[in-house]
């Protein structure tokens, strides 16, 4: 796959995410600023009376894990000249992990284990993922720089999270560890279709 080609589906894919997560949350049971802050991304996608469009939040957690398989594995890969296989590795864990969370949905006690594991693989893989990434390009450019910045972030937003489940802020801890991936896939598709 070319970089344009490959550049145009992650913008495509991040784009649809923030898109699809900002009409989930205007047609969700409060106000979009208290959808923001009060509630995670998970649960615009339970399917109920809350969540009217969780099938729209649940379609754009699996098309950015697609976006994962198809972007890393057919046109990043030609960037990564180091840590191939750890490369391979967490792009695989991360993509299964945010397809999981799309097709098994919290909130359900009999399958929330499931979904919990599917959100640490996203997040927590997701995180790692780019961390490796920057350190395993020929040349620690502009581009390898940001990605290193927005995983060392997000990677340090997921343990703020973690240890911090009860408190009311929770859902904005987890989308600035879950965002940090999303702009890392836009800024990737620019740098593919720049190249």
């Amino acid at each position: 796959m070319k970089a344009k080609e490959t550049g145009i589906i992650f913008m495509a894919g991040s784009l649809y995410y923030i898109i699809a997560e900002m009409i989930c949350a205007i047609a969700f049971n409060d106000t979009p600023i208290n959808t923001y802050i009060y509630h995670t991304i998970s649960e615009l996608g339970i399917p109920n009376i809350n969540s009217p469009l969780s099938f729209l939040m649940n379609s754009a957690f699996v098309l950015i894990g697609i976006t994962l398989i198809a972007g890393n594995c057919c046109g990043l890969k030609e960037y990564i000249t180091k840590n191939r296989t750890l490369f391979y590795v967490f792009s695989m864990i991360t993509a299964s992990g945010v397809i999981i969370v799309g097709l098994i949905h919290g909130g359900n006690p009999l399958t929330s284990g499931y979904h919990t594991l599917g959100a640490v693989m996203a997040i927590l893989g997701g995180n790692i993922l780019l961390i490796i990434t920057s350190t395993s390009m020929k040349e620690f450019n502009e581009y390898s720089k940001i990605t290193l910045i927005l995983g060392i972030v997000g990677f340090i937003m997921f343990w703020v999270l973690f240890f911090n489940m009860e408190s009311v802020y929770m859902p904005v801890y987890e989308r600035l560890s879950v965002y940090t991936m999303i702009l890392w896939s836009f800024i990737t598709g620019l740098y593919l279709f720049k190249s």
